[in-house]
């Protein structure tokens, strides 16, 4: 396994590429504040993270970069649409909070990324039953499997996410 970049490597890498990142960053997002948020948060992701050597720092670095993006991105979606479902549920009067707001975006991303791990048809199954409330018999239609195979698969999908719930120790 490779060794962690010394801070002393980031720092020169920090030096050499910054100013190129936000730049690069500047032009994908339109925002100076925001391209320097991610470049920063870029560098970040570097430091004491297991890392081969970066014969391409610049390549390494706009990927990070543009991973970085992408999970903000879909993080505030999942905040949108937890806003939407409170107003549909809780109406206008009462407004979630900032913090639960996040605690429910990265509690949604968790369970995401758990689901991301099982087969396709096991998160299909499982998204279908738990959130489009379709019948096993629906869903068994729709995957061109038996009853039985979704309820296994819905069944193991509650399984896994109790599982990885537990073994991260608290992550939820």
């Amino acid at each position: 396994m490779p060794n962690p970049l010394s801070s002393d490597d980031v720092g020169l890498l920090y030096v050499q590429h910054y100013p190129w990142l936000v730049r690069w960053l500047h032009r994908k997002l339109g925002c100076s504040h925001n391209a320097a948020d991610f470049a920063q948060d870029t560098f970040c992701r570097l430091l004491g993270t297991p890392a081969p050597v970066l014969r391409e720092p610049r390549a390494w670095l706009t990927t990070t970069a543009s991973r970085l993006m992408i999970d903000d991105s879909r993080s505030r979606k999942v905040a949108q649409i937890f806003r939407e479902s409170w107003l549909h549920v809780h109406g206008s009067d009462t407004a979630p909070s900032a913090e639960t707001i996040a605690q429910a975006a990265q509690t949604l991303a968790l369970v995401a990324q758990w689901l991301e791990t099982l087969s396709p048809n096991a998160r299909t199954a499982f998204l279908m039953v738990r959130l489009e409330g379709k019948t096993h018999a629906q869903v068994a239609a729709h995957l061109g499997v038996s009853v039985s195979r979704v309820r296994q698969y819905v069944s193991g999908c509650l399984v896994h996410c109790y599982t990885q719930a537990f073994a991260d120790a608290g992550a939820v």
